[in-house]
């Protein structure tokens, strides 16, 4: 076989495995982003039912001052009535206090309805910061695997990554040039093996002639259809 082509091959090889590792990692990490994305998500939440809880409450302390308002006013028309001197002024003031009673019933009713929805929101909360200290403990766990795992992976890459840097130290310059110009668009299937015939990049028949080239192995031979370089897997040769 023509030493460049067994060395192409063999890079191709040491670069699937590099590419590999990559799924590992991902799946390594994901695991930490999703117990992450939990954590951003409760933090999230109990930001959101605090804010609520803010608005409430000025909602409420608005409700307080406006009964504080009423409850002063109904007082004055207490003392105003004792000073009434028609039974126009008294209907007048009789209605006025009538309102004042409607709405101070109104405004408690409020109070009550609001206290009890800021009471079920702190229980939210309260809820929420018990769900994140969990999460927050599982995080650090999480994290130790994963950083456990992640460990082992970027030795066994390394190791992979010092075998490249071998061959490349050896590999024939412009047989690299080509073959990189190729990885660009065809990844992990640059170079292919050919069975039955056919390319197993593209899939496709390739002519006799061809399928002779890349059996006699003479030279490096690539694929008319694809352009991928081809090869004959030792067991089938």
């Amino acid at each position: 076989m023509n030493p460049h082509l067994k060395q192409l091959i063999e890079l191709s090889k040491v670069d699937k495995e590099i590419d590999a590792f990559e799924p590992q990692i991902e799946e390594a990490n994901s695991k930490y982003e999703a117990a992450l994305a939990k954590k951003q998500s409760i933090d999230t939440d109990i930001e959101n039912l605090t804010n609520e809880i803010k608005d409430e409450q000025i909602k409420k302390h608005k409700n307080e001052i406006h009964l504080a308002e009423l409850s002063k006013k109904l007082e004055d028309n207490s003392k105003k009535s004792a000073e009434v001197k028609t039974e126009r002024e008294m209907k007048s003031l009789q209605l006025e206090e009538e309102i004042a009673k409607e709405q101070v019933t109104f405004a408690n009713e409020e109070i009550a309805r609001l206290e009890k929805i800021i009471e079920s929101k702190q229980e939210q909360v309260e809820v929420a910061k018990v769900s994140l200290g969990e999460v927050d403990e599982n995080l650090e766990t999480v994290k130790s695997e994963v950083d456990k795992k992640l460990e082992v992976i970027n030795k066994d890459r390394q190791k992979v990554f010092v075998q490249k840097e071998k061959l490349l130290g050896s590999i024939n310059q412009k047989g690299l040039t080509f073959y990189q110009k190729i990885r660009r668009w065809a990844r992990n299937t640059t170079v292919v093996a050919v069975e039955e015939q056919a390319c197993m990049g593209c899939y496709m028949i390739i002519n006799d002639k061809i399928f002779s080239d890349v059996i006699r192995a003479e030279d490096i031979t690539t694929c008319p259809h694809c352009g991928r370089i081809l090869h004959v897997e030792e067991s089938n040769e």
